[in-house]
């Protein structure tokens, strides 16, 4: 038998396998070591299970649970774990895996109001046998004809959908015992590599606890989320009212020709949404609320929001005035940094806080203020001349990601903020057991606007975003249920209309480099959509903003 040369990027060795060796071989042979559990590779920059065999050259490299495509393999193998347990503690029930919620993951009984602790006990007491009895997650790749009539003898009608509109020839499932499942990427090995987890009731289904993801050792605490909850269970149950809970769902409509009616119902959903928000501020402007500060996450849609809001407040008599928080940014030399010693722009402290609460507090008393403008070449703050003074039906609105953090106002009465949190909350699900991450339809959203606008290639972003995460989870989320609303930015069929964008944008990324993984990964997830024209998303859309033709000036 032949050999293959594998290259390992984790000890920078080449080495002779014989053909077909799996990389859970190669592994064992190169005595790979890490401190956490490794549990896929990349493959010449391409994600792969433990369990892919090696027929020519190659590059690897392991990966373990600290990696997003680590943790990515651990929670979809932990989820076809639960799903087996619940299917054999409770046969009858339905149950939906909807969205992560106080950093775990909500699975949702349907047929249940409550889930009872000896429910959860039983359930969690099967996951464990499971994970004792060390099955493998077995992977079958097949006619999706075929794949599609099995699901939906089983009463998998979704994933059948999903499969049936996916257009491939062929198709992949993964086995576990007698239950099988499909997911959107590949698991590990066995159940036995899924030892750290827990399950708790929560509102009306369970809550899935996951490995911390920078600590793997141990459990993401519970955080309680009620708002958040309450935003995905309203848009939840309004998918599930106009027939639209999977992207099979959605795929079918388009097919039927029913596109212009989503995206109108989508549109008329969110501007009733903003005009309720400006209905509760009016309200408050009424009790002495006069500034309103909107935060959220990169490409949550912040801008657009609050332009429309704007114009909601106008049609309740009410003018806004507003007020960037970028101009109150440090000079450069005195902005804090990182633990890497550069620039960090995304922290609190990057911003003077003495001078902005100053003008606000001024502002607030009716006095005139000099308003300050950062010059961004220079690094320096100006000083043009340009002037603000709030009058009687004023109400000042500031976008920023910092807004909802009480120590970027310590100086202003509660009673006169409203707070606003803004995030692309994706509610729509691949499958029943398969939900989209939020943070890819943000990617998406910022790659397409990072590219048309701002001169960035998919490189660009794919390399920045994990930065670009980890301060979020210092500096956004942990202030999101401070929040007076929370508003959903998300549409129902954006993803189908951002693939035509993001699809040329992705390609150019070679695959020599360490971003053609996520890359590549992106082209497969978006291959689930059906494309949609856009012509019919009207100017002031959401959308708009990434894609352009906005009638809005950014």
């Amino acid at each position: 038998m032949s050999n293959v040369t594998i290259r390992c990027l984790n000890n920078n060795t080449y080495k002779e396998f014989p053909k077909g060796s799996s990389l859970l071989e190669i592994k064992e042979a190169l005595n790979i070591q890490s401190d956490y559990l490794i549990i896929n590779a990349k493959v010449n920059n391409k994600t792969e299970p433990l369990e892919y065999e090696a027929y020519s050259d190659k590059t690897v490299e392991f990966m373990d649970i600290t990696s997003q495509s680590g943790m990515r393999t651990y929670v979809r193998s932990l989820c076809f774990i639960l799903s087996k347990a619940i299917s054999e503690i409770l046969p009858d029930e339905r149950y939906n895996f909807e969205h992560p919620i106080s950093k775990g993951y909500f699975c949702k009984l349907i047929n249940r109001e409550k889930v009872s602790q000896e429910t959860v006990d039983a359930i969690k007491k099967r996951m464990l046998e499971l994970v004792a009895e060390n099955l493998p997650f077995i992977h079958v790749e097949e006619e999706t004809s075929k794949i599609v009539e099995m699901f939906r003898e089983r009463g998998y009608h979704d994933k059948a959908l999903l499969l049936e509109t996916s257009g491939e020839l062929y198709s992949k499932y993964y086995k576990l015992g007698d239950s099988v499942d499909y997911f959107y990427g590949s698991l590990a090995p066995s159940t036995g590599y899924i030892q750290l987890f827990d399950l708790i009731p929560y509102e009306n289904g369970l809550l899935l606890r996951i490995p911390n993801r920078r600590n793997p050792k141990e459990l993401e605490p519970v955080t309680e989320q009620p708002k958040m909850y309450n935003v995905y269970k309203e848009e939840l149950n309004f998918l599930n009212i106009i027939g639209l809970d999977n992207v099979g769902d959605l795929n079918k409509a388009n097919l039927e020709g029913r596109t212009s009616d989503i995206i109108k119902v989508s549109e008329a959903l969110q501007e009733k949404k903003i005009a309720d928000i400006a209905t509760q501020i009016a309200h408050r402007f009424n009790d002495g609320v006069r500034v309103v500060l909107i935060a959220g996450p990169s490409s949550s849609g912040k801008t657009t929001t609050r332009m429309r809001l704007e114009v909601q407040l106008m049609a309740n008599l009410i003018k806004p005035v507003g007020l960037s928080l970028d101009n109150y940014f440090v000079d450069r030399e005195k902005t804090p940094l990182d633990e890497n010693g550069d620039y960090d722009f995304e922290s609190l402290y990057a911003l003077d806080l003495d001078l902005f609460n100053s003008d606000l507090t001024n502002l607030l008393k009716g006095e005139k203020i000099a308003l300050p403008t950062f010059n961004f070449t220079t690094g320096k703050r100006e000083y043009k001349g340009d002037e603000l003074q709030l009058h009687e039906n004023n109400i000042l609105v500031i976008e920023g990601i910092h807004g909802l953090n009480p120590e970027l106002t310590p100086h202003i009465p509660d009673s006169k903020k409203f707070l606003i949190y803004v995030s692309a909350l994706t509610a729509i699900s691949l499958d029943d057991h398969n939900w989209i991450p939020t943070t890819d339809n943000r990617l998406l959203r910022r790659m397409v606007r990072d590219f048309r606008y701002r001169g960035y290639s998919a490189i660009d972003t794919l390399s920045r975003w994990p930065s670009v995460r980890k301060g979020e989870d210092k500096w956004i989320f942990p202030y999101q249920e401070n929040a007076d609303v929370m508003f959903n930015s998300a549409m129902i069929y954006e993803l189908a209309a951002l693939r035509k964008y993001a699809e040329p944008i992705l390609r150019q990324v070679p695959k020599n480099i360490p971003e053609y993984s996520e890359a590549h990964r992106l082209l497969r997830f978006l291959g689930y959509f059906h494309y949609i024209n856009d012509r019919e998303l009207p100017p002031t859309s959401l959308l708009r903003e990434f894609l352009g033709g906005s009638s809005f000036k950014y």
